[in-house]
């Protein structure tokens, strides 16, 4: 129950209320208690005045002390309370109990004399005050008389419990009311909030494989649900490019390696079906099937790198070395391809010390090489160039082949896409053709922080430009 967000957010919306109720409670309960007894003694206090300034005024007459208590008390009328004037020797003159019995008792002998009044809560000496009484001294000097005498006036504090007794019964119902009432609104607040997220819940369960080009409903872009099933999407539509992605590189792989396997095995069965064949046709045969094994085996050397570099768990070996050294064994390499197709190959590359992994730096040149060779002509050229700045490390691979048509330019650097079948494949079969080639080449340079790009390409040929971030290294001749 408890694992509901429902639930929850209601449980944590009726304690707070709870801790705000019981502190609002506990405040009104105190600040009337306080009131109910300011209001008493200032009802003391000023029974008291009234009694000092009847008596003075008796006495200043002539009358006694007796009788001019007597008479100020008499004059009086507090149902509610106790009155008693005693002389300065605590001795009674007059008292007059409450209409609830209650007396004004005599000043306690430890009470310091002093013309301010004193105020003490004592307990109460008959069943019906258990409350306890409120009592006033006061010490007054007659001016007249020059005599003391002590004013007390006490009173019950039944009025105020009962009135706070009253109090607390209100709270005793209003405030579970109050959390009850409370509780069945968060959870139906509670409820309305999460709906949305309920209906995207169930938008999101009915999702799968097959249908990823679905999207959850957007109510309100601008709130934070909203955002939220935005960015779902978002990832949803991630997600569908990625599936897509596989499932076409899943189809094109298939067909790249199913023409080179179709191939051997109708080599191999031509072959088993003719036993009595001559040895020249025998080496053809095998010829054709150790053509299409290397083809075979450069199309999944290429889709592992690919699968690795996908899945990040190709880390560069990062070394020094000088990146003109690695282009003039990268065209010795391939110069015996160029020279097999009739094609020129020059590079023209300055001193460069360069930081990184000259594996795969040399696979990309490669690639590159590949690439144009294939698509030059017989009697064409394939120029390299090296350029180093300060800040980059510019390699540009120019042929002169036949171009790429413009439509074709901007799909160049997908995976197994060829632009037709005649470029993409060499005259003998043993390149790859499968597409691969650039991809894995731009792969490289932006794992090394840099770009590849088709700068140009028309019927005049077609130049690629390596961009790389320089480093700045002591050269060998220094």
């Amino acid at each position: 129950m408890l694992d509901s967000v429902r639930t929850r957010l209601t449980l944590w919306y009726v304690g707070v209320l709870a801790l705000v109720l019981l502190g609002f409670s506990l405040g009104v309960y105190a600040l009337l208690a306080r009131n109910l007894h300011q209001r008493l003694e200032a009802g003391l206090r000023g029974t008291t005045e009234a009694i000092a300034a009847m008596i003075e005024r008796e006495r200043a007459e002539g009358e006694s002390a007796a009788e001019a208590a007597k008479s100020a008390i008499e004059e009086l009328h507090y149902p509610q309370q106790g009155l008693a004037v005693y002389d300065g020797r605590r001795q009674l003159l007059v008292a007059k109990p409450a209409g609830s019995g209650v007396e004004a008792p005599s000043p306690p002998e430890n009470l310091t004399p002093s013309s301010q009044i004193t105020y003490q809560t004592i307990p109460a000496t008959q069943k019906n005050d258990e409350d306890g009484i409120r009592v006033a001294w006061q010490r007054v000097s007659l001016t007249a008389a020059r005599n003391e005498y002590w004013i007390v006036v006490a009173q019950p504090l039944e009025s105020i419990a009962e009135e706070l007794e009253q109090l607390r019964e209100i709270f005793y119902l209003a405030v579970p009311l109050a959390l009850l009432v409370a509780g069945l609104g968060g959870w139906w607040l509670a409820r309305q909030s999460l709906a949305s997220v309920v209906a995207m819940s169930e938008q999101a369960r009915r999702i799968g494989a097959e249908n990823l080009g679905q999207r959850l409903l957007v109510a309100n872009p601008r709130d934070e649900l909203g955002q939220l099933a935005a960015t779902f999407n978002e990832l949803l539509g991630r997600l569908h490019n990625a599936f897509d992605q596989q499932r076409q590189f899943m189809a094109d792989a298939s067909h790249e390696l199913r023409t080179p396997l179709y191939v051997i095995r109708t080599a191999t069965a031509v072959t088993l079906e003719q036993p009595q064949r001559a040895e020249t046709e025998y080496r053809e045969a095998l010829a054709i099937v150790e053509a299409q094994t290397q083809r075979l085996t450069r199309i999944v050397e290429d889709m592992f790198i690919l699968a690795r570099a996908d899945a990040g768990q190709r880390e560069l070996q990062v070394t020094d070395f000088y990146l003109d050294e690695l282009l003039a064994a990268t065209v010795l390499a391939a110069r015996v391809l160029a020279e097999r197709k009739g094609v020129g190959l020059e590079l023209q590359a300055a001193e460069s010390l360069y930081r990184g992994d000259e594996g795969l730096l040399r696979q990309m040149l490669l690639n590159l090489l590949d690439n144009a060779i294939k698509h030059t002509p017989a009697g064409g050229a394939v120029m390299v160039h090296l350029l180093t700045t300060q800040t980059a490390c510019e390699i540009t691979v120019t042929d002169t082949g036949a171009g790429i048509p413009a439509a074709a330019q901007s799909h160049i650097f997908e995976r197994f896409y060829r632009v037709d079948k005649a470029r993409s494949r060499s005259e003998n079969g043993k390149g790859s053709g499968a597409g691969l080639g650039l991809a894995i080449a731009r792969w490289i340079a932006e794992a090394h922080h840099g770009t590849l790009r088709l700068k140009r390409s028309d019927a005049s040929g077609s130049v690629f430009v390596v961009a790389l971030p320089a480093f700045s290294l002591t050269p060998k001749n220094s």
